[in-house]
Protein backbone atom coordinates (compact mmCIF):
# COMPACT_ATOMS: atom_id res chain seq x y z
CA UNK A 1 0.00 0.00 0.00
CA UNK A 2 0.75 3.72 -0.81
CA UNK A 3 0.57 6.45 1.99
CA UNK A 4 1.37 9.79 1.61
CA UNK A 5 0.90 12.59 3.90
CA UNK A 6 0.09 16.13 3.18
CA UNK A 7 1.19 19.69 4.62
CA UNK A 8 -1.77 19.21 7.59
CA UNK A 9 -0.59 15.71 8.32
CA UNK A 10 -3.63 13.76 6.76
CA UNK A 11 -2.68 10.52 5.57
CA UNK A 12 -3.95 9.66 1.92
CA UNK A 13 -3.67 5.28 1.26
CA UNK A 14 -3.51 4.15 -2.43
CA UNK A 15 -3.84 0.53 -3.37
CA UNK A 16 -1.58 -1.04 -5.23
CA UNK A 17 -2.01 -1.84 -8.74
CA UNK A 18 -2.40 -4.73 -10.39
CA UNK A 19 -0.58 -5.60 -13.46
CA UNK A 20 -2.15 -4.59 -16.82
CA UNK A 21 -2.22 -7.56 -20.11
CA UNK A 22 -4.20 -7.38 -23.17
CA UNK A 23 -7.44 -9.23 -23.79
CA UNK A 24 -6.94 -11.97 -26.01
CA UNK A 25 -9.36 -12.78 -28.85
CA UNK A 26 -11.31 -16.07 -28.11
CA UNK A 27 -10.49 -18.99 -29.64
CA UNK A 28 -12.84 -20.71 -31.87
CA UNK A 29 -14.54 -23.40 -29.39
CA UNK A 30 -15.26 -20.29 -27.27
CA UNK A 31 -16.74 -18.02 -30.44
CA UNK A 32 -18.93 -21.20 -31.03
CA UNK A 33 -20.26 -21.24 -27.14
CA UNK A 34 -20.71 -17.47 -27.07
CA UNK A 35 -23.25 -18.17 -30.58
CA UNK A 36 -24.95 -20.55 -28.89
CA UNK A 37 -25.69 -18.58 -25.84
CA UNK A 38 -26.81 -15.87 -28.02
CA UNK A 39 -28.98 -18.29 -29.56
CA UNK A 40 -30.77 -19.42 -26.25
CA UNK A 41 -31.16 -15.90 -25.26
CA UNK A 42 -32.62 -14.47 -27.87
CA UNK A 43 -34.78 -17.68 -27.85
CA UNK A 44 -36.04 -16.90 -24.09
CA UNK A 45 -36.44 -13.45 -24.91
CA UNK A 46 -38.53 -14.43 -28.27
CA UNK A 47 -41.02 -16.95 -26.07
CA UNK A 48 -41.43 -14.33 -22.98
CA UNK A 49 -42.53 -11.75 -25.22
CA UNK A 50 -44.48 -14.04 -27.31
CA UNK A 51 -46.11 -15.24 -24.00
CA UNK A 52 -46.68 -11.64 -22.66
CA UNK A 53 -48.68 -10.60 -25.70
CA UNK A 54 -50.22 -13.59 -25.80
CA UNK A 55 -51.50 -13.03 -22.00
CA UNK A 56 -52.56 -9.55 -22.72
Amino acid sequence: MYTTVNEDGVLNNYATEPQMYYAEYPAIWEQRKYVIQGVFATLIVTTLVLVGLSVS
